[in-house]
This record gives structure tokens, sequence and C-alpha cells, in this order.
């Protein structure tokens, strides 16, 4: 039952006359303080309505209201009326209907089963699969999981960087420096070792770096060498970011890169220039934007394309493939023109769909201030991290409980989970200093914190056999227990609204407020030992387990029932 509104319709008979029911549901708060209420309602902006003075306002509403049952009384204080629910009816209401929903509990359908493209992760073939790429793989990933929640049909697109001019430039590196039998042993190793020496030679000799166009004209022209090279980088590359995918609990529906839009570019650029859109600038073939942009570069002066032009032959595809209402393209800050450039040049083709083409931008992963970077060889391999913070949490497995049976299953649970928390856990758009000291903490705000939550509660419920029950439970009433329900409550609300601001921050931070909740009520009330109140302690118990649980998955995190 959504509280808020049912607040909405008892005011909504006296307010009907001024304020229509939705802008009214939208001036409802939820109090900082507990004392001040649940839910408020603020009177200030009747006050040139009614010639009044708010406090007065507040006072005549709550003596004509007639709340129902779910609320317990109204107060007006200070210009609000201050709304208490009804702690007996409200907490049977919401347990109930988390046990009963189980991991539905927060479903809300405003997708009506509508696609949703997601790209995300993209990271560029025979490279490593650095910490820098964990941003876009983890944000994309967490935007399809909620996206399924409200009800729409996600398409994880993998849009691996596979075309461009730096594959020229690893052609060139490796006939000139590269071992073949060293790159068989150890691919990614090699080629990167390879694609760095290319660009430091490069600062002296910049030679080098027509040689590199030269390459990628060729690889373009369908060369047969320079695509046996490209073929054999890409291979291997796929190999290796199959193993970080799986450990990441990651997957895709499509992996297809930039070549495979190579056949479909010209088609584009025809198209542009039959609509006259497409116009001579220095011998490059460019789409003018407007005034306050550069203009969108679709063909270098040499012949060769770029992002631009095979984002629009992907977007085309996209969409008379998948039919999407929406397409999010979960790239980081730096590409913020790049996007609004295409999104232009898409609907001045006449493109209506592209209203439902969104960049969803995020902050950088910085080391020592700085960003990673893969020429200069300045960079934090991914798959080392999730490695060491799978053997640190076993490490601490062993030392706390050496009597688990699945300590190697916990082990990477837990810490691939930290290193998803970790990333998660911080505002989208802000930047994150990479620490493995802070990503491995398994105190405080911290992915391990919240999972070791769900194992007690797990463990409560095993100690307490717990059977689910058809009883209502009245009896939960206290500070502590309705810290836990008003949390509770607020998680179908809290999934919209990190839906519709492309947010799952907002959904870290809720599991960990419902955990600290949680946590204070079991340091504060032994849940086993009141036999009579025993049963409605552990539903509670069971549906903080069922949260927590459904929270951690949002984010792509497994919940271990021990730890």
């Amino acid at each position: 039952m959504d509280y808020k509104m049912a607040l909405a319709d008892v005011l909504y008979d006296q307010l009907k006359d001024h304020l229509k029911k939705s802008k009214l549901l939208n001036m409802i708060e939820i109090p900082k303080f507990a004392n001040m209420g649940d839910l408020a309602f603020p009177c200030f902006e009747l006050a040139n309505i009614y010639r009044k003075s708010p406090q007065n306002i507040a006072l005549e509403l709550v003596q004509n209201v007639e709340l129902s049952n779910c609320f317990q009384n109204a107060v007006a204080a200070s210009g609000y009326i201050n709304v208490f629910l009804n702690k007996s009816e409200v907490s049977s209401r919401i347990i109930q209907e988390v046990i009963s929903r189980k991991e539905k509990y927060g479903d809300i359908n405003i997708g009506n089963q509508n696609v949703i493209t997601i790209d995300f992760s993209s990271p560029n073939i025979a490279k490593p699969f650095s910490m820098g790429h964990l941003r876009s793989t983890v944000i994309g990933n967490a935007l399809a999981l909620l996206s399924e929640k409200c009800g729409y049909k996600p398409i994880r697109i993998n849009h691996l960087g596979d075309w461009g001019t730096q594959f020229g430039k690893l052609i060139v590196a490796y006939k000139k420096w590269g071992e073949e039998q060293k790159v068989r042993q150890n691919p990614i190793k090699e080629l990167l070792k390879l694609y760095i020496q290319f660009h430091e030679e490069a600062e002296q000799d910049t030679d080098l770096n027509d040689q590199g166009r030269l390459w990628f004209k060729r690889l373009e022209e369908g060369n047969e060498e320079a695509l046996e090279l490209w073929k054999w980088f890409r291979d291997e590359s796929l190999k290796e970011f199959s193993k970080i995918y799986t450990l990441l609990g990651v997957n895709f529906d499509s992996t297809h890169g930039e070549a495979f839009y190579n056949d479909k570019m010209e088609q584009v650029v025809h198209l542009l220039d039959d609509m006259q859109l497409l116009k001579e600038s220095e011998g490059a073939k460019i789409v003018e934007i407007n005034n306050d942009s550069p203009p969108c570069l679709i063909k270098k002066k040499d012949g060769t394309t770029l992002y631009a032009t095979r984002d629009l032959a992907a977007a085309i595809y996209r969409q008379n493939h998948y039919g999407f209402v929406k397409s999010l393209y979960v790239v980081g800050n730096e590409q913020t023109l790049h996007f609004k450039q295409l999104f232009e040049v898409l609907m001045r083709m006449g493109y209506t769909w592209h209203e439902g083409l969104m960049h969803i931008p995020f902050g950088m992963m910085l080391k020592d201030g700085k960003k990673m970077s893969t020429r200069k060889g300045k960079v934090v391999l991914l798959e080392q991290v999730l490695i060491d913070a799978i053997n640190i949490a076993k490490k601490n497995i062993i030392m706390k409980n050496p009597e688990l049976e699945y300590k190697d299953t916990v082990a990477r649970q837990v810490g691939v989970g930290a290193v998803i928390f970790h990333d998660l856990k911080n505002d989208r758009l802000n930047n994150i200093e990479f620490s493995i000291e802070d990503m491995l903490r398994f105190e405080g705000e911290t992915g391990p914190y919240v999972q070791y939550t769900h194992a007690r509660a797990s463990s409560i419920l095993k100690k307490g056999k717990y059977e689910e029950s058809n009883e209502k439970f009245a009896d939960i009433t206290d500070d502590e227990a309705w810290s836990i329900i008003k949390n509770l409550m607020a998680f179908p609300v809290v999934i919209k609204r990190a839906f519709n601001e492309y947010d799952p921050s907002q959904i870290a931070k809720y599991v960990l407020e419902l955990s600290k909740a949680f946590n204070k009520y079991y340091g504060s009330v032994r849940i086993l030992d009141d036999h009579e109140r025993k049963q409605a302690r552990l539903s509670l118990v069971f549906a903080v387990q069922i949260v927590l649980k459904e929270g951690l998955r949002l984010l792509g995190i497994e919940a271990p029932k021990e730890m």
C-alpha cells in the first residue's frame, strides 16, 4: 500500500477546490526526525489561497481531516501537518506483503515489457580489462537489472572497441617489435607492452603515427595480413574478457563490436548525403550541428570512418532490430560531446525515436588523483583486483569461521561483491579514487557489511526454526522495529527513483540503511528469547533477509547465507 497516496486521498477531500491530487501528492514529505511523524504536509503554499497563516491552515485541516485506520493521528506543528502511521496495522501489512511477494516485492510494471537497449562495458580489444572499465560494466549491469525490475525487457550490448586507428598502430608495433611466440604465450600482456612502446617511440618518431593510420586504412580496405592479425588480437582478447565477466556475473545479449557495423556505414553516409546534411570541410565529411557545438565528423580526409559513423549505424541497426523505446549508453563523462552530436544528427535525419536515446555518464576511476592511461602503462588490472579481493575474503573467512563449508564460493561472493559495491555506492557522476584498502575493508559502508547482515538474518531464521505462516502479526511496534518497517516500506519507491534517475547508488545506500536499522534492532532486542513475540520477530527478520538479498541482486551482488 502507498501510504503517501492514502494521505493524499484524505487531504484531497479538504483541498480539491485548490489543488490537483498529483500536486498534493508531490508536496507530501518524509520528516527528517522520527518524532516529527512518518509523513508531513507543508501548508505554506496554501497561505496565499486561504489568506491565512500556514499554522492556522494546518490547525484547521487537522481538525477536519478524517484519518483511515492506517493512520494513528495527525498534529499541526509550525505550518506542517505531521502524520503518524498506525505501527501495528502498517507493520503487519508490510511484513505480509514482503513475505508473500518475496523477490517480487518492489516490482513495478512501468515498462510494459518494452525494450531498452543498454550499451555498457565495451572494452577495447588487445588491451587488458583494467579498473577503468569496471564502472561502465557494473553500472550498466545494475541498470539492466533495475529495468527488468521495472517491467522493461533489457538488451545488454557489449559494443566492443574492436576497430579504429589504434589497431593500425598495434599492427605496426607487432610487425616492428613483436615476437609471435611471446604473444601466443601471454597475448594481452605482450600486446599491451607493444601498444605502450608504440606511443613512447612515436613521441620521438612522428612517422610512426602515419604508419599506424596507413595500416588501419589497409585494414578497412580488407588487406589480408591486417585482417588476420586483427582477428587474432580480437579472439585472444575475448577469451580474457570472458574470465572477467564470469567472475563479475555479467552477461550480454549482443557482443557486436564496432567492426560489425563496417558494412552498414556507407549506407548511413549515402543517407546523410541524400538528405543534404553531409558537407565537406578541409577534405573531410561533416554534419554541422549548431552554433554551440563543433561539427560531427563522419569521414576523415583519407576516407576512413570514425566513432560517430559507426555509432550512427549502430543506433539505426538497433532500432530496426530491437524496436527499443529507450537506448542507454553507459559511457564516461568525457564522451558527452560525442553523444550530443550523435543524438543531434539522428534528430536531423528525422528519426523520432532519437528522443529515447540517453547518454548515462559517470565519473572516472582515478589512480593517485589522475586518470588511468593504457598508453602510458598506468593501469590497474581488474582481474588482479578481483583475485586479490577473493583471497583476502578467504583469509577472513578462515580466521573468523574456519568451519564454513563452502569457503571458496563464499570468498568469491564476498570478494567480488566488495569490488562492485565499492563502485556502486558512489554517486554515478563522482570520480572515484582507486584504493584497494578502501575497497576491501570489511567493516563500515561496504558490500561485505551488507552481505554479513544478510547472513546474520539467515542464521537467526535457522536457529529460530522459522516457518512461514499466514498468521497476522500486529505487535511489532517498538522504535527499533519501526525503523526497519519504514525502510522496508521505502524499497519500491527507491527502486523507481533509482531507475528513473539511472542511479544504482540509491539501491546501495538503501541496503546500507536497512542493514544499519536491522543491526541496531539485533543489538537491542533478544529476538529468540520472547516466546510470545518470537514468530512475529522472525517474520520481520525474514522480510529483511528477502529485501537485502533482492537489493544486492539489483546491484549484481550475491548474498551468501553464511560467512
